[in-house]
């Protein structure tokens, strides 16, 4: 096998996150994306740490695991919901095994009670509360499209009309927004270039109200009269209600979504949202979690591994908006988070007075910076960063705190992996360990991880991540 081979095989397992296993008598290729029992054609891309890398040219046979229909007119084009085809069991015990399989070498033998299982979600379609499409094509000089990158593209558009992870209002918005500057020809922006009108479209869509905002996010080197576009929105037969209709201008040459100066064409640009009986204020580009039902199952599994935190000192570390921390603070003494994203930051100050919270203090900054500057020690920490995990070195400052229990709450178990090889180095052992499908048919998979500390006298002890194979 080498670079630029066409082969094919059979996938023998998919590890975490979406990494179909072709095993041959003598080599292995690990290829992006795949379902277990797929035989698959697929061009070599690259050696690398003993085994070959490559990309899935085409599906000559189906999985054990399909017995579904893809219901998605793009699939697999945007590589976004790679698991459609599968049944929706077999997605939970694939995710619940990678797990397992990522984090039992890192707990050591003995080990497997802890994990107590996968919850499955309340909703497997319509989930998403929060998309950013981008305008394009779908090939040099093609049809506008609004959508989704083609996977492995950067270029490449995919009108995402039918996607069947939102709800059903956003192909509504979408497919309305796509006709009316195909009837009324905008160029879009291109990235290389730095020309063009149409850069995004964002849209939110509150689960407990069903109130909708509908953001247009555009350059300033055109300035035509949209409110025949707000007009052709509000026309439209929506389940929800739009309770906002945007424009911003965004002149970033940063293919992100932005805003330098927003109009509001119709209606406001916030709503608010409920979760596990607290109110949370969203705006465009609040942090919040991206499918509410979800959040509620991951948080009350938190709750419930934390127990009792009666007048203790709570750090919700990594804290966005502070759901977890408000949810807390009813009974802790004291509640201080921590988060770097200053927009959060705000919206946690705001959302915990809406919820008349008078004990909670959020922190803008590092977590590797801000605990310094905390005068208070914790009694219990809670822990959910983002998926690259733990600075190491504010991970060696949470570990030097002692506390006799933690939570960590994990958007990527490999990153999990790596960071419980610290703590257990510390002292620390797994009491239970929970998964929570929070995406459906895609790779992701939340985990909940319960620490507590084993040794009476706690004693600092300095470590090195490992790079052991399971973490690759």
């Amino acid at each position: 096998m080498k670079k630029g081979d066409i082969c094919r095989g059979k996938i023998g397992e998919v590890r975490f996150p979406g990494k179909g296993i072709v095993y041959t008598e003598d080599e292995t290729c690990v290829l992006r994306g795949g379902i277990p029992g797929q035989t698959v054609e697929y061009r070599v891309l690259k050696k690398r740490k003993g085994s070959f890398e490559g990309i899935i040219l085409d599906v000559l046979a189906p999985g054990d695991p399909e017995t579904e229909k893809a219901v998605c007119g793009i699939f697999p084009g945007c590589g976004g919901c790679m698991y459609q085809t599968m049944s929706y069991e077999s997605q939970l015990e694939m995710k619940f095994s990678q797990v397992k399989n990522l984090l039992t070498p890192v707990l050591g033998p003995g080990t497997e009670n802890v994990f107590t299982g996968i919850h499955g979600s309340p909703e497997r379609f319509r989930y998403r509360n929060k998309m950013e499409y981008t305008f394009g094509d779908d090939r040099k000089d093609g049809p506008l499209t609004l959508g989704l990158h083609r996977k492995y593209s950067n270029y490449d558009v995919l009108t995402a009309g039918d996607c069947a992870i939102v709800h059903g209002d956003f192909n509504l918005i979408l497919n309305c927004v796509l006709q009316y500057f195909t009837d009324h020809p905008m160029p879009y922006y291109h990235r290389m270039s730095h020309e063009g009108y149409l850069r995004h479209l964002l849209l939110r869509r509150s689960h407990t109200t069903g109130e909708i905002l509908a953001a247009l996010v555009t350059t300033s080197q055109a300035a035509p009269d949209l409110h025949p576009l707000a007009g052709a929105l509000l026309a439209l037969k929506t389940e929800g209600h739009i309770a906002g209709i945007l424009h911003m201008i965004n002149d970033s040459p940063a293919d992100t979504v932005r805003s330098d100066c927003t109009e509001i064409l119709f209606g406001k640009e916030d709503f608010y949202e409920s979760v596990l009986g607290l109110r949370f204020r969203i705006t465009p580009f609040s942090f919040f979690q991206t499918k509410t039902a979800g959040a509620e199952t991951l948080y009350s599994i938190a709750r419930e591994m934390i127990g009792s935190v009666e007048n203790a000192v709570v750090f919700d570390l990594y804290s966005g908006t502070g759901t977890i921390g408000q949810m807390l603070a009813p009974s802790a003494s004291r509640v201080i988070g921590v988060e770097i994203v200053e927009e959060a930051v705000r919206s946690a100050v705001e959302n915990a007075a809406l919820n008349g919270l008078d004990n909670c203090t959020f922190l803008c900054g590092d977590v590797l910076i801000v605990l310094d500057d905390i005068p208070d020690r914790p009694d219990f920490i809670v822990l959910d960063p983002p998926r690259e995990g733990i600075n190491p070195k504010a991970l060696r400052k949470i570990i030097d705190y002692g506390v006799p229990r933690l939570v960590y709450i994990s958007c990527k178990p490999t990153s999990l992996a790596r960071d419980l090889q610290a703590f257990i180095a510390a002292g620390y052992r797994a009491e239970r360990i929970e998964c929570v499908d929070m995406f459906p048919m895609t790779v992701h998979v939340e985990t909940v991880c319960c620490l507590y500390h084993q040794k009476k006298d706690f004693i600092s002890v300095p470590y090195e991540p490992k790079a052991a194979e399971y973490l690759k």
